[in-house]
């Protein structure tokens, strides 16, 4: 089993840019973004910038897709971009063949503060993931992954793993968090937020922006698929490294980055990728770490991109959403522009740009870093054999 063949056979992206992943495929493309100032916001003393859901909207789209009623804000993106995915997908979400897995740093962290109408203990990760699975009425326990900003692509390689093992033939991966006081506060005391649109890898970058989104990828082991899914992306190789150097704070030498990179190369060698979607937050130290990682991977001269200036940091959905864009990237033969890049701000070359670049090739990595070392690294291609 361990040789199976993992294909991606459908997506969803909900994020204040649009509710399918073509809407917000074609607004990267067209420099579109909703990042913008918010000020006293839910009794916060400071400003802060970053992309919000207008929640009515949200609230509408729940009910004309006929969700349950009683579900937080948080549950409804995410069931939003699951549903549609897995309606896409044509699989039967409640056969045993299929494992749901979430990704999510915060979930309904904000019940802590205000649980409202909501019974003890729905602010745990797992029941907000148990009544996700239970929508589908799917028999198996689901899994939750938070691991700090890596989750998206922790979730991404647990799919893979538990499909090659021959567990499951199936995995509904959805990422998803919203924003609350808790979280911006949080960012906020460590002086991490930019007051403007972030920049990522650029010399006068400011901090980063924070962001919701809800994303979802439907793999599928390739012998399940149909014949019109036997061309699509393949999960071809994904690496979890850790290198423990800070609670907050990225190794100054990309160690685990590095490593993360070192391992999914072993697969491809760099002329072959059409780029590297990068973490990029717009911190000094993240930008920085990620360009000696890329240097030390061999990657310098590969094309680099980076989603924060059109989403900001969306924390357990960033890995999924920004998988998910390189794919319609690499479809369209398109390398996404950086927004907010003007003049390389880091020690190593990198290959930014702030404009939409062509590109024939397509194969490409996706890199994450977060809190506590943690570093994740993803290789996908399209078609043929992994």
């Amino acid at each position: 089993m361990e040789n199976r063949t993992v294909r991606v056979i459908s997506d969803n992206i909900v994020s204040p840019l649009g509710l399918s992943s073509g809407a917000n495929w074609q607004s990267v493309y067209r420099g579109r973004t909703c990042l913008a100032l918010h000020e006293g916001l839910w009794g916060l003393p400071e400003p802060f910038c970053a992309s919000l859901f207008d929640r009515d909207s949200i609230d509408g789209e729940c009910s004309g897709a006929g969700l349950p009623d009683g579900l937080t804000f948080f549950e409804k993106t995410a069931l939003l971009s699951a549903s549609a995915a897995v309606r896409e997908s044509g699989i039967d979400p409640s056969s045993e063949s299929v494992i749901f897995i979430i990704s999510t740093t915060k979930g309904n962290v904000s019940l802590l503060c205000e649980p409202g109408e909501y019974a003890p203990g729905r602010e745990t990760l797992h029941a907000s993931a148990r009544l996700i699975a239970e929508h589908f009425a799917n028999p198996n326990m689901p899994v939750v992954v938070s691991n700090a900003c890596i989750s998206g692509l922790c979730a991404q390689i647990e799919a893979m793993r538990a499909i090659r093992s021959g567990r499951y033939d199936y995995a509904v991966v959805t990422g998803a968090d919203c924003l609350s006081p808790f979280i911006v506060s949080g960012f906020q005391s460590f002086k991490a937020l930019s007051p403007e649109p972030c920049r990522p890898f650029d010399l006068g970058r400011k901090g980063l922006n924070l962001g919701e989104a809800a994303a979802t990828l439907v793999f599928a082991a390739e012998e399940c698929c149909s014949d019109s899914a036997k061309n699509s992306w393949i999960a071809a190789e994904g690496a979890v490294r850790n290198d423990a150097n800070h609670i907050s704070g990225p190794s100054r030498t990309g160690e685990g980055s590095f490593r993360a990179l070192q391992y999914v190369m072993e697969a491809v060698v760099p002329e072959e990728l059409a780029f590297v979607n990068v973490h990029g937050t717009a911190t000094p130290y993240n930008d920085e770490m990620e360009s000696i990682a890329l240097s030390r991977a061999g990657l310098s001269e590969v094309p680099v991109c980076g989603l924060k200036g059109y989403f900001g940091h969306t924390l357990g959905a960033a890995g999924v959403l920004e998988t998910i864009i390189s794919m319609k990237a690499a479809d369209e033969g398109c390398i996404p522009a950086t927004a907010g890049w003007r003049e390389n701000g880091v020690s190593c070359p990198v290959s930014v740009s702030n404009e939409c670049r062509r590109t024939e090739k397509k194969t490409f990595v996706k890199l994450l870093s977060g809190f506590g070392g943690c570093n994740a690294a993803m290789l996908y291609r399209k078609g043929g054999e992994r």
